[in-house]
């Protein structure tokens, strides 16, 4: 967890956080491994990488760490008190929130060095946007109550926003069982980080949809989702969350929005949500160009003002199921 090296000296893929585990205070791994330790034990044969060339050299993946990686312990700050401390440590260490919410470059290292941040980036893999933690117009969290922070946190749902995708995945099998404590030094330390300006896509260079598009989403959507979302795109929460002023409506790329309508989805089930509802998919329903008239109507409508969807996009997204 702290070097990225296997037992037997071979370097491990940062598929592995260890970028982010290499932070774990050395109690807390020995705590890990005494868990392990207790768990039944599985036959369940490793099986080799199955990984072509260059990507299968160990070589290569010693000159990667050398370029983008450097063990060593997170630093605690006095100035800024036990509470900020133990949330940085969680977002940054265990909880290695820049896993995902962090942009990459080619190479699949952090684009903003080597500790790497959580501006926000494209997964490609699970085929979902990850926002930006910092930046108001994506999922910063600087504007949020701290209670709206620990409720997403905790149960996937807030006032706020819900928790969908993989995000949904990480608060039902990990976050929902962290102490109120927990939960509240991240929410703490996750609304102290500077604000920062969203990306600035190419898609905002789009051209406008045109009149006959948006009067094509209009009707699909007072057929298909007004009776749910309200025709103001106001909502009724807990149940149908607002669509006017949603930041995970108007993100761009539409990637996130596009795979909801055509999928569906639920907010995770946990103990604070034990019964949660769910979005339907339309996928089966409605055509490319339907669904991106639809997105690109409510991306223009109630005051967002997000760039319009394209059939090219909802294709690009349609065949990706993975969660």
């Amino acid at each position: 967890m702290h070097n990225g090296i296997a037992r037997d000296g071979r370097l491990l893929y940062p598929a592995f956080p260890y970028t982010n585990y290499t932070r774990v205070t050395r109690a807390d791994a020995d705590a890990l491994y005494a868990y392990f330790r207790s768990l039944a034990p599985q036959r369940q044969p490793n099986r080799p990488h199955e990984l072509d060339f260059p990507y299968n050299r160990q070589l290569l993946l010693a000159g990667w760490r050398l370029l983008y990686f450097r063990p060593g312990d997170l630093s605690p700050q006095p100035a800024r008190g036990a509470q900020w401390n133990r949330g940085a440590y969680l977002v940054e260490g265990l909880g290695h929130c820049s896993a995902c919410h962090s942009a990459r470059n080619p190479l699949g290292a952090s684009k903003d060095g080597l500790e790497g941040g959580l501006e926000g980036g494209l997964n490609s893999t699970l085929g979902w946007y990850a926002p930006s933690l910092t930046a108001s117009g994506e999922a910063g969290l600087g504007d949020w109550n701290e209670a709206h922070i620990v409720a997403l946190l905790g149960t996937g749902i807030s006032a706020r926003g819900s928790a969908t995708g993989p995000m949904a995945e990480v608060v039902a099998r990990s976050l929902q069982y962290l102490t109120p404590e927990d939960l509240g030094a991240m929410a703490a330390y996750l609304k102290s980080l500077p604000a920062t300006p969203a990306p600035a896509p190419r898609a905002a260079r789009t051209p406008p949809a045109s009149e006959q598009v948006m009067q094509e989403g209009r009707r699909i959507y007072a057929g298909q989702c007004a009776q749910c979302h309200g025709g103001d795109g106001k909502g009724k929460l807990p149940a149908y969350p607002p669509l006017a002023g949603n930041r995970a409506v108007t993100l761009t790329p539409a990637v996130n929005a596009i795979r909801m309508t055509v999928n569906g989805g639920f907010p995770p089930g946990t103990r604070g949500n034990p019964r949660p509802y769910g979005m339907p998919p339309f996928g089966h329903e409605l055509s490319d160009a339907q669904v991106a008239a639809v997105l690109s109507w409510i991306r223009a409508s109630w005051g967002n003002a997000a760039p319009p969807v394209s059939a090219a996009d909802v294709n690009r997204y349609r065949a990706i199921t993975s969660d």
